[in-house]
């Protein structure tokens, strides 16, 4: 781009909010970032975007007039605000918090499964960012089929406590605190203990659900399954999302079952493409640590099923933060 483009921000410190930030600050210098406050942030409050001195501005229509791009980050209140304010000015929305992608409009993106047969969104103004872990899958699972057709497969997902925004953090934090204090626990966001625990499922008083997160993965991926075509298609696999005592970034245990027996470095060499690390069996397998901070999807512990020939086990990581960013200055730029 020559002439800089105007994209605001809606939720500057939520932490999908300073990954937007450090992205484009580092790799998107087309674009003059404006920072505005989302529910429960302070408006008027000096920041920065790299190295440039920002002010945090308030969500109204003037503060969003002349955008080229609105980024919604903050809460799903605010995004949905944001969304009405931006609607009357025409300006396209890019939505993390998933809280218009009900809406007939809404078009849901991620710009690494998209193949360029599969653009054509120029005219879409809603763009509803894919769950991270429905983007990983999806990657995983397209590239795995178009060299070795899948007959089915089952994920368990872990997932980490920033499932759930900087509470969900703040909350496995002090629960490990209080543990090791002999305290009693916080229980505001999960309702049970997280810390040194996994969870099939969160406490009954819990404001959120993890079959909804579950349910939200399996939508999103079965629509970009979609994108390659009728008879073309992954298999929508069976999965389970559970949660773990971790603060960031995604896991997976993967089992895949092809229509013929896989040859295994055959399926390593396959794999290996843009966004896509294989780690093969000399190299430590991936994990969540190590992938902060990473772009794309890392694989790894790649190993036959011996009760099946004609499967495979894949471990896989992903930062979930990184990847919904990416994706949505990506779309972006697209726009733009």
């Amino acid at each position: 781009m020559v002439n800089s483009r105007v994209a605001v921000l809606v939720g500057s410190e939520s932490l999908l909010g300073r990954e937007i930030r450090d992205i484009v600050a580092s790799s998107a210098p087309g674009f003059d970032l404006r920072l505005i406050a989302a529910d429960g942030e302070e408006a008027g409050r000096l920041t920065r975007v790299g190295d440039e001195p920002v002010t945090v501005r308030e969500l109204a229509a003037d503060n969003l007039s002349g955008a080229d791009a609105v980024f919604l980050a903050g809460s799903p209140a605010s995004s949905r605000k944001a969304l009405e304010l931006a609607g009357n000015q025409g300006t396209a929305v890019v939505d993390l918090t998933y809280a218009n992608e009900e809406r007939a409009d809404a078009r849901l993106r991620a710009p690494l499964v998209e193949s360029p047969a599969e653009e054509g969104f120029e005219e879409t103004r809603l763009h509803v960012i894919a769950h991270p872990a429905a983007i990983a899958l999806a990657l995983l699972l397209r590239r795995l089929h178009t060299n070795d057709p899948i007959r089915r497969a089952v994920v368990q997902i872990f997932a980490p406590a920033s499932e759930q925004g900087k509470e969900g953090v703040e909350e496995l934090q002090q629960q490990t605190i209080s543990l090791l204090s002999f305290k009693p626990l916080p229980h505001a966001v999960f309702d049970t203990q997280l810390s040194f625990n996994m969870l099939a499922r969160y406490g009954d008083e819990s404001p959120v659900s993890l079959e909804d997160t579950e349910l939200r993965i399996e939508r999103h991926l079965a629509t970009l399954l979609g994108l390659a075509g009728e008879g073309e298609a992954a298999p929508i696999p069976s999965l389970r999302v559970v949660q773990a005592p971790v603060f960031h970034g995604y896991t997976f245990s993967v089992w895949v079952q092809f229509e013929d027996s896989p040859d295994l470095e055959a399926v390593e060499g396959s794999l290996a493409a843009a966004n896509i690390e294989v780690r093969s069996g000399e190299f430590e397998p991936p994990n969540n640590v190590g992938q902060a901070g990473q772009s794309g999807i890392a694989v790894g512990a790649i190993a036959p099923d011996r009760n099946d020939p004609d499967a495979l086990w894949l471990w896989m990581a992903a930062d979930n933060y990184r990847l919904a960013a990416e994706s949505a200055v990506a779309v972006a730029r697209q726009l733009l």
